[in-house]
Parts: C-alpha cells; sequence; structure tokens
C-alpha cells in the first residue's frame, strides 16, 4: 500500500482491494472514505465489497464518489462532515489519490491557509497548485 499522510487525520493512497483492509485496521486506521466512482476502470472492486471488508474489519466506511475535474460543492460539504464525524485516523482512496487530497484541500479551505493545503498535497507528492484559486474563494 502506498500510504501517505496529508495531516494528523487523514491519509491518502491509491485503489485499496478488499484484502487490504485487515491491514489497514492493524495499522491503526479507523475509518475509510472511497471516491472512486463504481466501474470507473476494468477489474476495480466495488465500494460495497470494499464497505463489507471493512465492515469486518471493523472499520467504519463512506463513498462519497467523484469523477475527475467535477468536484462539486455537494460531495465537497459530504467530505468535510465524514472527516468531522468518522473515527480517526482516515485513509482516503481514489485511483491515484488525487480527487481525495482535492476533496480533503476544498474542505479544510477556509480554516486552513491555501499555500499550508498546497504544501501538505506537495509533501504527499500531488500538486494542487490549479486548485489556488478555488482553495482562496473558499471562506
Amino acid at each position: 500500500m502506498n500510504i501517505r499522510p496529508l495531516d494528523e487525520t487523514l491519509s491518502i493512497s491509491p485503489q485499496l482491494s478488499p484484502a487490504e483492509l485487515p491491514s489497514l485496521a492493524a495499522r491503526g486506521y479507523r475509518s475509510v472514505i472511497s471516491n472512486r466512482p463504481d466501474g470507473e476502470a476494468p477489474g476495480q472492486p466495488a465500494a460495497a465489497e470494499i464497505a463489507a471488508a471493512a465492515e469486518a474489519a471493523g472499520l467504519e466506511f463512506r463513498h462519497i464518489p467523484v469523477v475527475g475535474g467535477a468536484i462539486g460543492e455537494a460531495q465537497v460539504a459530504a467530505f468535510k462532515a465524514a472527516l468531522e464525524n468518522l473515527p480517526g485516523p482516515i485513509l482516503g482512496f481514489c485511483r491515484s489519490g488525487a480527487r481525495t487530497t482535492m476533496l480533503w484541500a476544498l474542505a479544510c479551505s477556509g480554516k486552513r491557509p491555501a499555500d499550508e493545503l498546497i504544501a501538505a498535497a506537495r509533501s504527499a507528492g500531488l500538486d494542487l497548485g490549479g486548485l489556488r484559486p478555488r482553495l482562496e474563494g473558499r471562506g
């Protein structure tokens, strides 16, 4: 697993398999958020499969699917609520971790400076520079 922390509450990773969920629980994670729509790629496990494996491993699970390049306010609000209500630490995933990182940054904007969010994403290997206007416009 390629797990990268964004802050003390949330880490990101690429697509998870159901078989990896017990290992996440053993590492101390308490919740999982999937941001990948079902059927996005051949062979991708369905959210229901991941949810069942998460439950079996004692993890909370949320599915907040996002199509790349189309993150709406409803999805940002749902992600923010998940961060506030799920027990942490939380692992969020999508195909690469980029959509999860964008959702996190948008959910945290207004409370944290854009520079800080962009730097945290950069330390996880992702460039959110193009999201700066949207991050700075939130409050």
